[in-house]
């Protein structure tokens, strides 16, 4: 018995180091929004003692209030657009991105390498590149005080082409060879054959699209002149006045309306992402 104990306890010594470095590195993630909800329910007065609190001493919806009513803030402006601009996003994203992974897994045409290949460079190119060329193309069409700059050159997804193209390939030519002997549509094929058993990778697309253009700040700082097409992260800006300080408690309750759909939506999706990338063996 004393053997077994002693090989455990030196099992458990070479593991310490990895455990102890695993524990920093998720408290590293996790303390940040800890932190954010801890003090969007404390009072402004608690929210900037010294020293700090890190449970508040009386939960109060001060700073949440403030900003759903107090704060001179349409939240629900704010909050629509958003949700415009991401349904929209995913929307046309998902119109342009199924048909052009379809074509690249399933056919032959000539230039498909060299056009593939463009769609891998645009993985590697930093989407800062294209602000002004964007930014002056929405301004000659007018676009700047809509929803459009937000949308239109976010449809063209080069990720989720590329990851949806790897799906299709994973489904085997006689299923395919089979619904057109059946004469199935390649519309048909795509919607009621690919489509279901690449629902996995389609969600963990959209997942992404989601997050990305929810929490999007300096695109829409740049491509919008008028408050009321601007999204929720902007809503932010408004919330630094000047004139009353930097109000943390507000300042994380604005941070938390943000935060909460993105957390929702990650809780109910996180098994698709992992069962995505499991199937198409992408590592």
């Amino acid at each position: 018995m004393k053997e077994q104990t002693r090989r455990r306890l030196r099992r458990c010594m070479k593991r310490l180091p990895g455990d102890l470095l695993k524990i920093a590195v998720v408290l590293c993630f996790v303390f940040p929004f800890y932190w954010m909800i801890c003090t969007a329910f404390k009072s402004y007065s608690e929210a900037i003692q010294t020293p700090v609190t890190f449970w508040p001493e009386r939960f109060s919806m001060d700073g949440v209030a403030s900003i759903l009513g107090a704060r001179n803030v349409d939240v629900l402006r704010y909050l629509r657009n958003s949700i415009l601009i991401t349904a929209g996003t995913i929307a046309l994203q998902m119109l342009l991105l199924v048909p052009a992974a379809y074509a690249f897994a399933r056919f032959e045409f000539f230039g498909k390498n060299v056009c593939f290949a463009l769609v891998l460079l645009a993985l590697m190119i930093p989407g800062q590149v294209t602000y002004i060329t964007v930014y002056l193309t929405m301004a000659d069409w007018n676009l700047l005080n809509t929803l459009w700059p937000q949308i239109l050159p976010h449809g063209a997804n080069a990720f989720g082409i590329f990851l949806l193209r790897q799906g299709f390939k994973q489904v085997p030519d006689e299923i395919i060879e089979s619904a057109q002997l059946d004469s199935a549509s390649q519309v048909q094929i795509i919607l009621k054959i690919l489509a279901p058993m690449c629902k996995s990778v389609l969600l963990t697309i959209m997942l992404f699209s989601f997050v990305t253009t929810w929490n999007n700040y300096f695109w829409p700082l740049v491509m919008t002149n008028s408050e009321a097409v601007r999204p929720l992260t902007m809503m932010l800006v408004r919330v630094l006045d000047s004139e009353l300080g930097t109000r943390w408690n507000e300042i994380m309750a604005a941070n938390l309306l943000v935060v909460i759909p993105v957390l929702a939506v990650y809780i109910f999706t996180s098994g698709r992402i992992i069962k995505a990338f499991t199937y198409n063996g992408i590592k």
